[in-house]
């Protein structure tokens, strides 16, 4: 059910635009340059040459040695402040001579330092690409009136503590919360499990259809096992066995199940909860008294006792920035904003690696003030990592809901156990999940593809067991693992599964580049909401034009100033020093290598679509034709035009590489 043409690829040019194809003879030169380049590259001639994935050899950033950056401790001395006693390690290896620092420091990049006009203040002090802004007299002035409003309120949050940090890397901090739940998810996957059995046990004929395929009523004890086992193929064996020996030993457990408390606690009551717990009992004795019931109550009639409340999102009709790897970093998802999504999420961040204290993943949950609804994603295969983590998260973050990756296709993380590989490991899935719901006071969320390998969609079962998880949401991309990006998403399949999850909201994810490409799926697949990815990527502002059911026509300089927004979004991120600048740079280029496939309204003769590829064509100006360039030297010169002259050694490459546009 898709309204996107498979077999038309060529973006829809206004033939004025487009520039002429190269002569033949000019086609032979470049084919001749093409195969003496592929002659000289050390790849064996006959590789084969995967079609998506990252590029392996990217030049790595080359940080410069210690000795000759300035030590942080003196970074943001003010006017007439001294030096001395400011570092408190005797064995320092940074500078902390100011003047000799500043003597041997490169030339600055402007005169107007966007964190000090901002905040009143620049963190970044004498290291400042922009500092004679606000350095004076070995100093840096502080615009007391603007930085009053921001000293103790500042506007990005989720900053991993030092105190956190130390006990994480100490293996101090305390998990018992998060054990305790993994014991008890431990016990209900088991009981689960046997309750499965059992059914199977009761539903298979006296006479099993064993002996036509030779088998002797002496073996039938084993190969009934061998059909239980086979009913539960998609589930991690191995990982079962465990489950159901940590049972055998923890006999008691799958008696705890029936009260929400852990081990070694009272459960929690006060005087409504009895009062609205006797009343609910007399109540339903009347009922069974009236209608004559006898023995235990139906299992549809069980209510889980001491529920905790979680706070509900509204999630229906909201737009959904996708939680996208190195592109969905806070700089841009608060260009997002400025356009009007409704939801975003940090990217994919590592359980393991936020377990460990990691600076550089704990900066992946971080989250701007202007991000009103915010989640997080986690990634990780192992349950207990993984309920551990949420108890972390929940107790030093400030989000609204957590995200399990299902979905992530990269094979280091697969082959781990990960991200797409939980759709094939329902046990372990399981106990992830009750286990997170039962330390999270936010709402869970699943975000998944349609399967590991196109022909075998196992989606829709994943959510009909979800729906029985306290999931309060599923995102479906409507590919598979094996897929990437190679074909058009299965919307048709999106909205079998729709109709499972009802009444749980399911957001739609795949090949939404316009307004009409949302309204058309929103009318057609019945889905909650729509999750943009690439299409956020190629144009920002798409999360505009659904709001307000119209395109935009946005002129160059009106994407050439959405680019001065996301650098120096970058420096308030990444930093004003020169390896903040470098950062940023990097990821704008990152940006630009989806940004250039935009094709400009004015162009077109039709509505441009996701997987079209335009031919080689001029802008209404000549920023325009410039920002349309595939070229990366193209690219450079833009970000050249924004953070001044890359280093003379720059080489960029783009991260993500795909055989679909």
């Amino acid at each position: 059910m898709s309204n996107i043409d498979v077999t038309d690829v060529v973006a829809h040019i206004k033939q004025e635009f487009i520039i002429p194809v190269e002569t033949q003879a000019n086609k032979q030169e470049a084919a001749e340059a093409r195969a003496e380049r592929e002659d000289s590259t050390d790849e064996p001639p006959n590789k084969k040459q995967k079609l998506t994935g990252t590029h392996k050899k990217r030049p790595k950033l080359i940080k410069a040695p210690k000795s000759s950056k300035l030590c942080r401790s003196v970074w943001c001395l003010r006017v007439g402040e001294d030096v001395s006693g400011k570092c408190t390690f005797p064995k320092c290896d940074f500078m902390h001579d100011v003047a000799a620092f500043l003597s041997t420091k490169p030339e600055d990049l402007g005169s107007v330092c966007h964190n000090f006009r901002t905040y009143g203040m620049c963190h970044y002090g004498f290291t400042c690409r922009y500092g004679r802004d606000h350095i004076e007299d070995l100093g840096n002035k502080v615009n007391k009136e603007i930085w009053a409003k921001y000293e103790k309120s500042p506007t990005v949050s989720n900053v991993l503590q030092k105190e956190v940090q130390q006990e994480l890397r100490k293996r101090q901090y305390d998990f018992t919360k998060a054990l305790q739940a993994h014991r008890k998810a431990q016990s209900e996957v088991a009981k689960n499990n046997t309750t499965d059995k059992n059914k199977i046990l009761d539903k298979m004929p006296d006479e099993t259809p064993i002996e036509k395929s030779g088998a002797t009523t002496e073996d039938q004890g084993g190969d009934e096992q061998s059909l239980l086992n086979g009913s539960q193929e998609n589930a991690d064996k191995s990982e079962k066995e465990t489950v159901l020996l940590e049972v055998h030993k923890n006999g008691s457990d799958s008696e705890k199940v029936e009260n929400n408390t852990c081990d070694g606690e009272e459960p929690q009551r006060d005087e409504g909860t009895v009062k609205h717990n006797t009343q609910a009992a007399e109540k339903e004795a009347t009922h069974a008294r009236d209608n004559n019931f006898l023995g235990p109550a139906p299992e549809e009639d069980l209510i889980k006792l001491n529920a905790r409340e979680k706070k509900k999102i509204e999630w229906r009709g909201k737009t959904y920035l996708a939680p996208l790897t190195t592109l969905g970093n806070l700089p841009f998802r608060r260009i997002c904003k400025q356009y009007g999504v409704d939801i975003t999420c940090g990217e994919m961040a590592l359980a393991s690696c936020l377990l460990q204290g990691s600076p550089s993943e704990w900066a992946l949950v971080k989250r701007h003030e202007s991000e009103d609804l915010f989640g997080v994603q986690v990634c990780g295969s192992n349950a207990e990592t993984m309920i551990k983590c949420a108890q972390l998260l929940d107790e030093n973050t400030d989000v609204n809901f957590m995200d399990i990756n299902m979905g992530c296709p990269i094979d280091l993380i697969y082959k781990q156990g990960g991200g797409s590989a939980l759709m094939r490991r329902h046990g372990c899935l399981e106990h992830m999940v009750r286990g997170m719901t039962r330390v999270l006071s936010k709402p869970l969320t699943l975000k998944m593809r349609t399967a590991i390998y196109r022909d075998t969609q196992v989606a829709h079962k994943i959510i009909e067991k979800a729906k029985l998880w306290d999931v309060s949401m599923v995102t479906l991309h409507g590919r598979s693992k094996e897929q990437r990006y190679l074909k058009v998403a299965d919307w048709d399949y999106i909205t079998e599964c729709a109709e499972v999850a009802d009444p749980m909201p399911l957001f739609g994810n795949g090949d939404v580049l316009s307004f009409e490409d949302y309204n058309y799926h929103r009318e057609h697949s019945k889905v909650a909401g729509m999750m943009i990815g690439r299409g956020a990527l190629i144009k920002p502002w798409i999360f505009k034009e659904i709001k307000e059911q119209q395109h935009w026509d946005i002129s160059s300089s009106e994407r050439f100033d959405m680019l001065k927004d996301y650098v120096n979004y970058g420096m308030e991120h990444w930093g004003s020093d020169t390896e903040g600048i470098e950062k940023t740079r990097r990821f704008l280029l990152e940006w630009l290598s989806f940004l250039h496939r935009y094709i400009p309204v004015g162009l077109l003769e039709q509505t441009q679509k996701i997987n079209q590829r335009p031919l080689a064509y001029r802008g209404r100006n000549d920023l325009e034709t410039l920002m349309a360039s595939r070229s990366v030297s193209d690219w450079i010169k833009i970000s050249e035009m924004l953070l001044g002259p890359t280093p003379s050694d720059f080489v960029f490459l783009p991260k993500h590489k795909a055989n679909a546009y």
